[in-house]
Formats: C-alpha cells, structure tokens, sequence
C-alpha cells in the first residue's frame, strides 16, 4: 500500500466518522433507547445497542453495493418506514409510561422493554425513515467515493462511521449508567418519562410524514 493510498483511507475514515459523530449527537430515538436502557442495565447496553445497529447498517451498506439507494429513496418507501416505525415507537412509549409509577432504581428495578438491546439497537435505526433515506442518499455518495479505494476503501467509511456512533452513544450509556448511583427515584421515573415524551414526538413526527408520502402518491 502506497503512502498517497493510505493517506487517502486515513482520510476516508476521518471524515466518516466526523460526519457520523455529528449525526450522532442528534436526539433520536436510539439515544432515547440507549438511555432507556442503560438506567435499566448499566453501561454495556450501550455498546450493545451499537452492536445492533451495526449488523443493520453493514446489512444495508451491502445492499446499497448492489443498487438497492434508488428504492430506499422513494415516497412509498419512506411512507411505509415511516408509518410502521411510528407504531413501534408508540409500543414502546405505552410500556415505558404504564411501567412509570412503579420504578424504583434503589431497588434496582429497570426499565427495559425485554428486548435484547441488539434488536433494540436494529428496531429503532429501522424505524427511524431519515436513517435510511440519509444512506440512499448522502450515505450512498460517501460508499460510492469510498469505493475508488476499492474494499479497504468501503471498510474505512464504514469504521470511522460506526466508531463515531459507539462513541457518542457509550458515553451516554456510561453517564447515565454512572448516574444511577446519586439519582433518586422521582428523578429516575421523569428521566424515563421524559424518554417516553421523546418517543411519542418522534413517532408523530414520523408517522405523519410518512402519512404525507403515501398520500402523495395516492393523489
């Protein structure tokens, strides 16, 4: 490997992984998870809900190599996501609101919604449609610039983008898994209420959009 060509890969990856890292440091509803699930938990449900949203992500970066970009860029497409991911949000918001009067993290009690924090990790990229029309669209651009490097080319982007979100997204899990110790219960149930809030505004947000599209196209 020529000193230009690593050059070229170090750079891929630095730009990767500060575009992701600011991306990351959005609200959305994995970091509504991810804090949900680390004051459940602990730090690790973090990395883990990461790990999830790896698989997903490496899952979609192939099919975008193959041509799958033009699809997820469509109305109907994001109509769909949108929609089915609204209703997901909306499950686990219900959960974390009828759980609210009883948590109790001096006890220990968590918050968790039974699901493995990989599939969380997977359930809420996948239902979050700017995630997927942010790979068919910008997403694509950088894989496809990536590419002129050939697979050492597509490995960096992909590594500087998912270290940028383990990252941000352990932080958070590690602050609030710290935090577990000098929060007292009424603090804890508003934190989880406040994630459930956050939930409930992006599933409109949406769900209505997604609602838009499809009506769009029906018109």
């Amino acid at each position: 490997m020529g000193g230009d060509t690593l050059l070229t890969l170090v750079g891929i990856f630095g730009a990767s992984f500060a575009v992701a890292f600011s991306g990351a440091l959005m609200p959305g509803p994995l970091l509504a998870v991810t804090v949900r699930e680390a004051a459940a938990r602990g730090f690790w449900a973090g990395p883990i809900l990461i790990a999830g949203h790896a698989i997903l992500e490496c899952a979609l970066v192939a099919l975008l190599l193959v041509g799958l970009g033009a699809l997820l860029a469509t109305d109907a497409a994001f109509g769909v996501i949108g929609a089915a991911g609204a209703l997901v949000m909306l499950w686990m918001a219900y959960g974390m609101f009828r759980a609210l009067p009883e948590l109790r993290i001096s006890s220990g009690d968590g918050t968790s919604s039974g699901m493995h924090p990989v599939l969380a990790g997977i359930v809420m990229s996948v239902a979050n449609p700017y995630w997927s029309i942010w790979w068919a669209t910008i997403g694509l651009g950088y894989i496809t610039y990536s590419m002129r490097e050939g697979a050492l080319g597509v490995a960096s982007f992909f590594t500087g983008h998912i270290l940028a979100d383990l990252a941000w997204y352990s932080f958070v899990a590690f602050g609030i898994a710290r935090g577990r110790r000098f929060i007292g219960d009424r603090a804890y149930r508003a934190l989880i209420g406040v994630c459930a809030v956050a939930l409930v505004v992006f599933a409109l947000w949406f769900g209505l959009a997604g609602a838009r599209r499809l009506m769009a196209l029906a018109l």
